[in-house]
């Protein structure tokens, strides 16, 4: 008894909800759609347009959630356009959840709009904590498909704020400390009620975080980025550092730049814009919204663009993967062999290397058997090379992403391919490279070289339905 109690009070602590919506996966998934950026202006015409995209996007995906990331009331008189907007989730009968967005406090008090909002029985979230920075920040908790008490997945809203009056740093307000201690203490009392383990969640808002900068707009992203830029806050509030100390965010998803709706990877969270929705917002996109699917029990999700014209190709969270390329990829195939012995061939060699191509350039010192790809038992800490073979068995066809980290320089090919290059002298760095491939058995070929000072080599991959791993024992095999 003192157990339940003790798991209400924390459930009431950091949702804030009493009698509004309990949301719960069902059939092992929950889907969430992300509507930014609607500029709704109740004396303009492009509110049917707008309008017409929300009930396109809810009729085709039938979402769980929707999350409105801000920027959504941006016209007078405010509090029609609000109760208009409102009104296209309660006839759909979709629970919806708002994040403020730096223009919507123009126009109407946020806790005027706030109380309007939960006047709804179809709003899912709460006004927040009247001691933190902006208004509407929450945690929603995510129950199983099977019932019970005890939350298995989480959404948190933050206001992302508006403005802030110094010059000297730039346009925009940044999420404040008392928001990120907040963040920080729901997160805890989840892990708590989890028993010790995180939940897996998702973060919304309006304003980019900093670290959507850090973006490698040509191989870590998937979507447009026809913006030109990131317009977050000028100052990194350290809200992305508390992501990274504890492993349960996922993904964060915000708005505001309305020519941008890719996502792509910063580490192991995943960094991504929702499509802008309203029809009188500045853009070239077509208006749609972002879905995306949660799966019950897993740090998973798929997410996808629809708009009324339809679906656009899914980016695979945590792989990095996406659909496009499962479908536009030249698949390589397997090897006809039958191995029979696990394990990696290999020949090692001592002398002064720049590139892997020095390799065949000195003698070899002695070639044998390991069970995987490993430099540890080098016998000279400095000046020495390996050359490893071995053939790798892919469970199920699909496009994988290999990844290296070495110190100095080191190759990968796959079935004579060049996927990784990591050549070159170099401190500990990592390379990636990804290949669409068949099921069963491939040739893996890796070169790597020692030249001084610290020596490093790991060799991974992962899949759609592959958790990122180093090479599996159990999936190496000697070469006939």
């Amino acid at each position: 008894m003192k157990q339940l109690f003790f798991i209400c009070c924390v459930l009431l602590l950091v949702s804030g909800l009493s009698a509004q919506p309990r949301l719960s996966f069902l059939d092992g998934k929950f889907t969430i759609v992300q509507f930014t950026d609607l500029h709704w202006d109740p004396l303009s015409s492009g509110c049917d347009t707008t309008a017409a995209t929300i009930r396109g996007v809810l009729d085709m995906e039938h979402p769980d959630l929707a999350v409105l990331s801000g920027d959504i009331v941006t016209g007078n008189p405010a509090l029609k356009g609000w109760n208009q907007v409102i009104s296209l989730f309660e006839e759909s009968h979709t629970p919806f959840v708002v994040t403020m967005g730096n223009h919507d406090g123009e126009y109407l008090s946020k806790d005027t709009i706030f109380d309007t909002l939960l006047r709804s029985p179809y709003y899912a979230g709460s006004k927040g904590p009247s001691t933190l920075s902006g208004c509407g920040n929450c945690v929603l908790p995510l129950f199983s498909s099977s019932g019970g008490e005890k939350p298995v997945a989480a959404l948190y809203c933050i206001d992302s704020n508006d403005y802030q009056p110094n010059s000297l740093y730039g346009a925009y307000d940044w999420i404040h400390f008392n928001q990120i201690d907040w963040f920080r203490q729901q997160r805890d009392s989840l892990i708590q009620v989890n028993g010790g383990h995180s939940l897996p969640s998702l973060l919304f808002m309006h304003i980019p975080l900093k670290e959507y900068e850090s973006l490698d707009m040509v191989n870590a992203t998937f979507g447009n980025s026809l913006e030109g830029c990131v317009s977050s806050a000028d100052v990194n509030s350290g809200m992305f550092a508390s992501l990274v100390e504890t492993p349960d965010v996922m993904g964060v998803f915000a708005g505001h730049d309305h020519d941008n709706d890719y996502i792509g990877m910063n580490g192991s969270i995943a960094l991504g814009y929702g499509r802008v929705t309203g029809a009188d917002a500045y853009g070239s996109l077509t208006r749609g919204a972002r879905i995306i699917s949660l799966t019950e029990g897993a740090f998973r999700f798929d997410t996808w663009i629809t708009t009324p014209e339809g679906r656009e190709p899914a980016y695979y969270y945590p792989s990095g993967l996406n659909e496009y390329e499962e479908l536009s990829s030249t698949y390589l195939p397997a090897l006809n062999q039958k191995p029979l012995k696990h394990g990696v061939a290999y020949s090692y060699h001592e002398g002064n290397f720049r590139q892997v191509a020095d390799i065949d350039k000195v003698p070899l010192k002695k070639k044998g058997i390991m069970n995987n790809l490993s430099i540890l038992d080098a016998p000279v800490s400095d000046h020495f090379a390996y050359k490893f073979h071995t053939l790798l068995n892919i469970a199920e066809r699909g496009v994988y992403r290999f990844y290296m980290y070495s110190d100095d320089g080191a190759v990968l090919y796959i079935d004579g391919h060049l996927v990784i290059d990591n050549d070159g002298g170099h401190s500990k760095h990592r390379a990636e490279g990804k290949v669409a491939l068949e099921a069963g058995l491939h040739d893996v070929r890796v070169l790597y070289f020692e030249d001084y000072m610290g020596e490093t080599l790991e060799v991974g991959y992962s899949g759609r339905n592959l958790l990122e791993r180093p090479l599996p024992d159990e999936c190496l095999f000697l070469p006939d």
